[in-house]
This record gives structure tokens, C-alpha cells and sequence, in this order.
């Protein structure tokens, strides 16, 4: 993890309570309201020049029907040319000396914005329009690629959280002061004019105060061919499958968020029949949404970059999307309300909530996937990588506009549009937790670690962030893998009884985990041997290995003696140069429960019988301690360790 120039702490030394303490901390404050004031700018200015266009100027070469698409197509256009080339100068140059390049871009641009409203230049408008897209374009990069240079593991995913809701917050801010600055009679552009450049200069002095970073590639040749470049992008990119498809979900939720966001203000006028304060409530709705989405993705996950709210999230997105369609498919005709008329009908509470709930598992879906990216992006590259990320959200917000065209002039209704959409996201989430098991995996231990038990996770903190490590752990129930993969920030690759792989729906689910099966030697010595080369191939590649030393589940209770397999895998792993660390870990509070060997049936030892015998959300806990040197590294003493911290309540 990288350090700041003026800040020469780990970031992780900066302990905090939660995400909201972060912007207490100088390494995350002035970049956060940087943000914040550039997402705000940017909308209060386009939408203030779009209300102009379509209810002040009379233009015949640019319709007020034709306006809004065009806005939208100049700012987004930057976007497809300069990506690849603003993730190289990312890459290459310090971080805070392109954000306040950029924001001192956005001052020149926001001084011309304000002659072209004074004197009413329309063609001066759409080129700033271009411009302040070139702005967003080159500042994309860097707000993905400072966080996780700043902020540590575990604070990626509140970090990505604040800053999603502020940039929602800042979008509905922006854009209900443009509509009513732009608004106010005969001031109004004047006043949007000094708004845009206040905004753009209160950007520019909270970017002064972020601290310096450390370059992370600065011997990187620039491509400024931007064709060649985006195709580089976009193969670099498709070199880390799971960061591959992680932008290409991300890229589908922009493509989600576009058929409703696009859709607004003709769903509220011809299905809703609001006027213009209701199509502001509908944003105002889906922005909160996105925010608390965003703000709980921490409170979820414990604090790690929890990719087990994914598949949350996209449930949620097709469940209430659909429901938005049966909601509102059968609403009689009616005049044109207002807020207070339309707020008074109970039927469009309904809407209102599957609107909500909607955004809010949008946020869920998200967060997390923008945190994995930066987290497993190489730094060298992050930001070419978030380029890539860019050019593919471009692509497929162009892609929602001109199906979501192509189905209205079909004669499909705006309901019926939601409806698709919503089955649509469930086809395309589980084609993609298809291709990227971890997703379904971590999915099923977050609800193992939160809906089946109450489970209590302490010193998570030594679970390196990277790097190869061997966890050993006691092994008490059929789910101990399910548990520790839902205390880890990382994947963990176990090596497991092969006859555990016969237990239904538990040994299709190890082997999505890719656990590796062993056999006794006595009984398969071919499975043996390769067991073992395959746990020392995982820790050549810089993974985590988890291992029952054990051998098999307890049938009492009580810690077994510890096995020398894992001392062969240690042995083997050094003789090819690889050295990794051991983690001792221990569940707690687990005998007696469902999954663990208690019941007596014939002499037998049996599990998975009478599933409440313990009520329900029963009480389990894992206790992780440092790492064992490489001279304490042997059965006994690691035994004795994860005994310790089984005593340890």
C-alpha cells in the first residue's frame, strides 16, 4: 500500500469508527468535497442550459425535443475519445497534480460557460458542454485510482460508499439548482453563470488541501493514439477475468440506471400524469435510493470489500423493477397532477418504494464491485483499468439509449420498458455470477455469516491483503469453509476431504470454490500427490490456502491432533522459493449446531438433523491470530495456537 508525500503512516494507522469519520481525515476530506463540487457543476450546468434550451430560446436548428439528447451526447462523446488516454496520464503523473489541473480546466471552462449564458451563445454552451465532459473524462481515472492508494483494504468499501453518495447527492443538488436558477425571471442566467464558476472555484480550493501521492507508474511511454489505446485498455483489462467482469457488470448497472433515469420525465407525464415537480421527485427518490445503498454497503460487509452483496443487489434491482411494472401498469387516467395531489394517492406509494428499493439494491450492487476492482487491479495499471471501465460505461449508456428508443418507437409502453429491463438484469447477473463463482460463493457465506448465525469475526486484521498465506483452522462443521470465506477479504482455496464433495448441494459449492479434494495416501495415492502439488501452485501464485490440519471433523468436540500435511506443503512451497506465512484461526461456538457432528443414531455420529435444535441466528464466532513465524512453524506448536484462541470467548 502506497503512502502519501506528507503523510509518511500506513493508511491503515488512521483507525476510524466508520465511513462517516472519514471525512475527518485530511487524505480523504478535501477529495471527497472535490468530487462532490465538480458531480454538482456538472449537472447544475446541464441541466440549467437544457431547461434554457427547451423553455427560453427559440432555436429551429436544435429542437427542445432533440436538446437534451444532444447535451447528452456531447458530454458523453469525451468519454469514448480521451479515456484511454486520461488512465495513462493517471498512471504515469502524481495524482493530486492532475486533479487540480482539471479543476483549474474546469475554472476556464466555467468563465467561458458564463459569457455563453450571459449573452445567450448556444454554440459557445454545447462546446463547454464537450469540455466539461473532457473535465469528467480526465478526472474519472483519478477518483477511482487515488481511494484505494490512500485508504487501506478494509476501508475501500466505505471510502467507494461515501463517495457514490455524495456523487448522487451532488447530481440531485445540481440539477434541481440549475432548473430553478435558470428559472428565476429575467436573472436567471446570470445567476447560473456565477453559480457555475463559484462552484468551479470552490472545487479548485478544497483540491489544493488533498495531500500529495506517490506516481505509480512514472516511467509509462504515453500512447496518444486513442483508438490503439482503448483497444490496450480493454485487453489489459480482459488479463484479470474476475476485474474483466467486474466492469462489465458495472457497465450493465450504468445501463440499468439509464432506462430509468432517461425515462423519468416521460414515465411521470404519460403513466404517472405528474407534472414537472413529480418527474423531480422520481430523481430525488432514485438518488436517496443510490445514497443509502451506498452508505450500507460498509455496515454489511464488516468493513472488507464484500462481493457477496452483488448478487444481493442485482436480486433486488429485478425484483423491484418488475414490481415497478405491476405497480404501475393498471393507474387510470387522470389530469395532470401536482406533488401534493400525487403524494396524496396511496397507489403511488407503491411506486414510490419499488423506486427506492430499487436504486437503494443498485447502490449494493455497485459499491462492492467498484471496491473489488480497485482492489484487484494492479497499481501499476489501476487507472487505465478504470479507463477501460469508463469507455465500457460509455459504450453501454449508448447502448440503453438506442434499445430503449428502439423498444418505445416498437410501441412497447414505458412500463412494459421497466419490465424487460428488470428480467433482462437477472438473465445478464446470473450469466455473470456463472462466469465468476466468487460472486455466488461469497453470496451464500454472507448469508451463512448473517441470516443463518450471528456471526462474530475477531482479528480479521491478519489476514494479509496479500500476498500468499496458509490459514489452518479446527475443523468442526461442514460449513467451516463457508464461514472462513466469509471472514476473508480474499478468496480462500481449501483443501478438503474428497468425500465431503458427495454431501448434496455442499459438494457443488466446494467445487464452484475450486477446493482442492484429497484422498489418503493409502487410498489414492495418485489424488494424494496431486492434492499437494496443486496447494503449492496456490501458494506460488499469491493466494490463500486454507487447510483443516485436523483431518476430519470432530466427533466430540475437541481439538485432534494436528496432522503433518500442511509442513509438507510449507516444505514443498520454500523448496520453490515460496514463503508463506501461517495463519492460525478457530471457530468458536459451532459444536452442537446444525452442520457439526453431535447427534447419536445408531453409535453414529450424524449431522444436518433437527435444523432448529439451537433456535434460530445462533451464536458462532472465529478467532484469527497473528501470523506464526517461520521457526514456530510445526503441528504441535500450531495446534496449540488455534486451541488458545478457541479458549479465547
Amino acid at each position: 500500500m502506497s503512502t502519501t508525500a506528507s503523510n509518511p503512516t500506513q493508511p491503515g494507522a488512521n483507525a476510524h469508527a466508520n465511513q462517516f469519520a472519514l471525512l475527518a481525515q485530511r487524505r480523504f476530506a478535501p477529495f471527497f468535497w472535490t468530487q462532490f463540487a465538480g458531480a454538482a457543476n456538472d449537472n447544475l450546468f446541464k441541466f440549467a442550459f437544457t431547461v434554457m434550451v427547451t423553455y427560453q430560446l427559440q432555436l429551429s436548428w436544435l429542437p427542445p425535443a432533440q436538446a437534451g439528447l444532444v447535451i447528452g451526447a456531447l458530454f458523453i462523446l469525451p468519454f469514448l475519445l480521451f479515456s484511454a488516454t486520461a488512465g495513462q496520464l493517471t498512471d504515469k503523473f502524481e495524482k493530486v497534480a492532475i486533479i487540480r489541473f482539471v479543476k483549474n480546466l474546469e475554472i476556464a471552462i466555467m468563465v467561458l460557460a458564463a459569457w455563453g449564458f450571459w449573452a445567450a451563445q448556444v454554440p459557445v454552451l454545447l462546446g463547454c458542454v464537450f469540455l466539461m465532459g473532457l473535465h469528467s473524462t480526465l478526472f474519472g481515472p483519478v477518483k477511482f485510482a487515488y481511494l484505494p492508494q490512500v485508504l487501506d483494504a478494509r476501508e475501500l468499501t466505505g471510502g467507494n460508499g461515501m463517495i457514490e453518495m455524495g456523487t448522487f447527492v451532488a447530481i440531485l443538488l445540481g440539477q434541481v439548482a440549475g432548473g430553478l436558477l435558470v428559472a428565476l425571471p429575467g436573472i436567471g442566467p446570470t445567476v447560473v453563470a456565477l453559480a457555475c464558476v463559484l462552484l468551479a472555484l470552490a472545487g479548485r480550493a478544497t483540491a489544493q488541501a488533498i495531500p500529495l501521492t506517490v506516481p505509480t507508474d512514472p516511467g509509462l511511454a504515453i500512447n496518444w493514439n486513442p483508438v490503439s489505446e482503448t483497444w490496450r485498455n480493454l485487453r489489459l483489462a480482459h488479463g484479470n477475468r474476475v476485474v474483466f467482469r467486474s466492469l462489465l457488470g458495472i457497465s450493465w448497472m450504468w445501463f440499468f440506471g439509464a432506462v430509468f433515469l432517461s425515462n423519468f420525465p416521460a414515465f411521470a407525464k404519460d403513466v404517472l400524469h405528474g407534472n414537472e415537480q413529480v418527474a423531480s421527485l422520481l430523481l430525488v427518490v432514485f438518488s436517496v435510493g443510490i445514497g443509502i445503498g451506498s452508505l450500507l454497503c460498509e455496515v454489511l460487509s464488516r468493513r472488507q470489500v464484500e462481493i457477496g452483496l452483488v448478487p444481493l443487489g442485482a436480486i433486488g434491482m429485478s425484483v423491484f423493477a418488475i414490481d415497478l411494472y405491476f405497480a404501475s401498469r393498471a393507474l387510470p387516467a387522470a389530469p395532470v397532477m401536482g406533488l401534493a395531489t400525487f403524494l396524496a394517492q396511496s397507489a403511488h406509494w407503491r411506486l414510490m418504494a419499488d423506486l427506492a428499493l430499487l436504486s437503494l439494491f443498485a447502490g449494493l450492487y455497485s459499491v462492492p464491485m467498484y471496491a473489488l476492482i480497485q482492489l484487484r487491479s494492479q497499481p501499476t495499471h489501476r487507472a487505465r483499468i478504470i479507463a477501460a471501465n469508463n469507455i465500457l460505461n460509455a459504450l453501454f449508456m449508448i447502448g440503453s439509449s438506442l434499445i430503449a428508443g428502439a423498444l418505445l418507437a416498437a410501441g412497447l409502453s414505458i412500463p412494459q420498458i421497466f419490465l424487460i429491463t428488470g428480467i433482462a438484469n437477472a438473465l445478464v447477473a446470473f450469466y455473470i455470477f456463472l462466469l465468476v463463482p466468487e460472486y455466488l460463493l461469497r453470496f451464500v457465506a454472507w448469508v451463512a455469516s448473517r441470516l443463518v448465525y450471528r456471526y462474530k469475526v475477531r482479528g480479521d486484521e491478519h489476514i494479509p491483503t496479500d500476498g500468499p498465506a496458509v490459514l489452518v483452522c479446527n475443523h468442526v462443521s461442514f460449513v467451516d469453509a463457508v464461514l472462513l470465506m466469509a471472514a476473508s477479504p480474499r478468496p480462500i482455496r481449501f483443501i478438503m476431504d474428497h468425500r465431503i464433495f458427495k454431501v448434496p448441494v455442499l459438494g457443488w459449492l466446494f467445487r464452484l470454490a475450486k477446493a482442492i479434494p484429497i484422498a489418503a495416501q493409502k487410498d489414492d495415492p495418485q489424488a494424494y500427490e496431486k492434492a499437494f502439488a496443486e496447494a503449492v501452485a496456490v501458494l506460488r501464485e499469491g493466494d490463500l490456502l486454507g487447510i483443516f490440519p485436523e483431518g476430519a471433523i470432530t466427533r466430540d468436540g475437541q481439538l485432534q491432533p494436528f496432522k503433518g500435511g500442511v509442513m509438507k506443503i510449507l516444505e514443498m512451497a520454500r523448496a520453490q522459493g515460496v514463503q508463506a506465512p501461517v495463519v492460525p484461526m478457530a471457530l468458536t461456538q459451532l459444536w452442537g449446531s446444525f452442520f457439526s457432528r453431535i447427534e447419536v443414531r445408531e453409535g453414529q455420529n450424524v449431522a444436518m438433523v433437527r435444523p432448529f435444535r439451537r433456535g434460530f441466528f445462533s451464536r458462532v464466532g472465529l478467532n484469527i491470530g497473528a501470523a506464526m513465524p517461520q521457526a514456530e512453524q510445526a503441528p504441535q506448536a500450531m495446534q496449540q495456537r488455534v486451541a488458545l484462541l478457541a479458549q479465547t470467548s
